[in-house]
């Protein structure tokens, strides 16, 4: 039986599959026959034993638990896969494997191929989850809503600028993985401390060799493992985009409150919301999401303390936090990313509790604008926010309207005409440039990333 939550629950099959021990061993296999390839050009290897390490690359070949048998026995899990390679190429040509590398030479050029292979799948959920957030910007651009800070309403806004900010967020975090692509999915085959002293002369080219078999970029400059910077990179990418998905959902969470009652995650059929209370309509699905986030989250201090204390030209302090963090990182973030698509898909906005929350503070929320509108008429800006915060409370202690509490106030009375405090009074006319906020994020959006 699964012991990690992620083996049961919080996986994809397509991330999950990237980060097995087989899909590994292959990965290691794939970089072992670049070498050979790159050696066969510069003439180190003949030409006979490309074929023969060709055929036998493979996970159906090597297996997988023919190399943890050798493993258990020389405690090596890179010379165990070399030594198992080598069984079935034969000695003629197994005498070949490995020529000139170091352990981390295969190791760093494989985790490149895999993380490239994770971050096309990351890329292109956020790619999706873009074009449902834009389609509720569009929907939703003009329907007005009460803004809210510290939790308290503030000023109109709509609903639509909710969406468009968090589109444009998820935008950034596609241009953050664009340079991230450049910076850090790159192989490196400098040897034991990045010399190419096992190499010669031809060292460079090799490498390059190597890397245009595999498809990467060569590192410019290493020590026997590529610079823990460019992980500690990645791996912080991750957690900023779960961080926004958490603050996404922690907005729903709220949002789904009795009290609020304006958006709601999907609910299904016949799903249950408590063990006891079976009226209750739990969003777990968006609870669940904040609390994997703060796993992802957690992982950013080993990386970079994987950066900071690597010892001289290597040590092995990093291995063991990568095989942890590495995959737990891409495989929990991939299922946020796809749990969250769902949610939104079948997310419901209650309109009319929309509508009726904006008139919970009997008009408040419109007092900004009414200062704006007394201090064009000549009175002193400070001396209007004074009086407007003494009209407030004794609407709130007396429970009456705003709109009364302005007109029985001997200070302002009669200085803005009924007219205009209907005008005033109706939220839609204070959402300042929301629709044309939206449009931008939108015609942004599209143009990049939605073509």
């Amino acid at each position: 039986m699964p012991v990690h939550a992620i083996e049961g629950r919080y996986k994809t099959k397509e991330m999950y599959a990237l980060f097995t021990e087989e899909y590994k061993l292959q990965k290691w296999l794939d970089v072992e026959v670049a070498l050979i390839k790159a050696h066969v050009k510069l003439g180190n290897v003949p030409a006979s034993a490309l074929p023969v390490v060709e055929k036998n690359a493979t996970t159906k070949i090597v297996k997988i638990e023919r190399v943890q048998e050798i493993e258990d026995k020389i405690h090596h899990d890179v010379m165990a896969m070399v030594k198992g390679f080598a069984e079935k190429c034969g000695d003629e040509v197994g005498t070949f494997l490995h020529l000139g590398a170091t352990s981390y030479d295969i190791v760093d050029t494989a985790w490149t191929l895999i993380l490239k292979d994770a971050f096309a799948i990351l890329e292109k959920r956020v790619v999706e989850l873009l074009r449902i957030l834009v389609d509720y910007a569009t929907k939703y651009r003009d329907f007005v809503c009460v803004g809210r800070t510290h939790g308290q309403h503030a000023i109109p806004t709509t609903f639509g600028m909710k969406f468009a900010n968090w589109a444009d967020e998820f935008s950034r975090h596609l241009d953050r993985l664009q340079q991230i692509k450049v910076w850090d999915l790159v192989g490196k085959f400098g040897g034991a401390v990045g010399t190419f002293a096992s190499h010669g002369k031809n060292g460079l080219k090799l490498q390059d060799l190597v890397m245009d078999a595999l498809g990467l970029k060569a590192n410019l400059i290493s020590t026997q493992v590529v610079a823990r910077d460019r992980y500690a990179e990645m791996i912080y990418w991750t957690a900023l985009v779960g961080s926004t998905i958490a603050k996404v959902a922690k907005e729903m969470r709220d949002l789904q409150r009795n009290e609020i009652a304006e958006m709601f995650e999907p609910f299904e059929k016949e799903q249950v919301g408590s063990s006891t209370m079976a009226s209750k309509r739990n969003p777990h699905k968006s609870e669940r999401l904040c609390g994997v986030y703060r796993i992802i989250a957690s992982h950013v201090i080993p990386m970079l303390e994987d950066n900071a204390l690597i010892e001289h030209e290597r040590d092995l302090t990093n291995s063991s936090v990568e095989r942890i963090v590495l995959p737990e990182n891409f495989i929990l973030l991939d299922y946020m990313l796809t749990q969250f698509i769902s949610i939104l898909k079948g997310a419901e906005i209650n309109e009319q509790n929309v509508t009726r929350n904006l008139d919970l503070t009997k008009g408040a929320i419109m007092s900004e604008d009414i200062m704006i509108e007394l201090v064009k008429l000549g009175l002193n800006r400070q001396d209007v926010h004074e009086i407007l915060r003494q009209v407030a409370i004794r609407c709130r202690d007396e429970d009456i309207s705003f709109r009364k509490g302005i007109e029985e106030d001997d200070r302002i009375k009669g200085k803005i005409s009924s007219k205009e405090l209907d005008r005033i009074f109706d939220p839609k006319n204070y959402i300042g440039l929301a629709p044309q906020l939206v449009d931008r994020v939108v015609q942004d959006v599209k143009a990049r990333w939605l073509k």
